[in-house]
């Protein structure tokens, strides 16, 4: 089973990478880019077969290691 778990920062929390990052693509020419927020993103490959408890394992490992829950929100999705 597959699962990805996306990790972004709550909004009103400063992020300079993604400043950054919207300062690059506007110098390189990039047309229309408004503001950039970056985050990362786990792929996870789980051998475990119930779609529940595996969401539930990955809800549990985001909020011990993956993300920082004061300034960071995530998302798991199950994808197969």
């Amino acid at each position: 089973m597959k699962a990805r778990v996306t990790v972004t920062l709550k909004s009103g929390i400063l992020d300079p990478q993604g400043k950054a990052i919207e300062g690059a693509l506007k110098s390189l020419g990039v047309d229309g880019i408004a503001s950039v927020r970056q985050g990362k993103v786990f792929d996870i490959e789980l051998a475990a077969s119930d779609k529940a408890k595996a969401e539930a394992a990955l809800k549990a490992a985001a909020d011990k290691l993956l993300a920082n829950t004061v300034i960071e929100n995530y998302r798991v999705e199950v994808l197969s």
